[in-house]
């Protein structure tokens, strides 16, 4: 079923960028993707999002989306290998908060994911140099009650 998650992602491919949006086709933004692929998944999203800020960068103490990944998606140990349908969330820079998500779409022979990024709308990119530095967590979508077969996940 992680396969399937990639799936979804990329049907996601070519979404214009649109802060705080979560339409595909329409527009999204890297959170609005994880929301869109979460309710093709499960149906309703697990909670509301609060207003949020467009800059990557910021920086602060908080670490809202890391936070929020944690209630909701079940951590991947650093010791498991990367899948295809694991989110990806992203450092942009030294000493910023997480700000930037993504899912993995391919690991081999050349590792990809699928985000909204701003200026680009939905892309899949390579996951190498830059990208791969910057990924913090890795989280998988939750096996419980996935749509009555938690087997998704073998």
């Amino acid at each position: 079923m992680t396969e399937r998650i990639a799936a979804l992602a990329r049907g996601w491919l070519g979404t214009p960028y649109v802060h705080q949006a979560s339409v595909q086709g329409a527009g999204t933004d890297c959170l609005g993707l994880i929301r869109g692929v979460w309710r093709a998944l499960y149906g309703a999203e697990p909670e509301p999002v609060p207003p949020y800020s467009p800059d990557w960068g910021e920086a602060g103490r908080d670490e809202v989306l890391m936070a929020g990944a944690i209630r909701h998606l079940c951590v991947v140990p650093d010791h498991q290998p990367d899948a295809p349908g694991q989110v990806l969330l992203f450092r942009m820079r030294d000493g910023a908060i997480a700000k930037h998500l993504g899912i993995l779409t391919a690991t081999d022979p050349q590792p990809s994911f699928v985000h909204a990024y701003d200026r680009h709308g939905v892309i899949e990119s390579p996951l190498c140099g830059p990208w791969r530095t910057r990924v913090v967590r890795r989280f998988r979508f939750p096996c419980d009650d996935f749509n009555g077969d938690p087997s998704w996940q073998h």
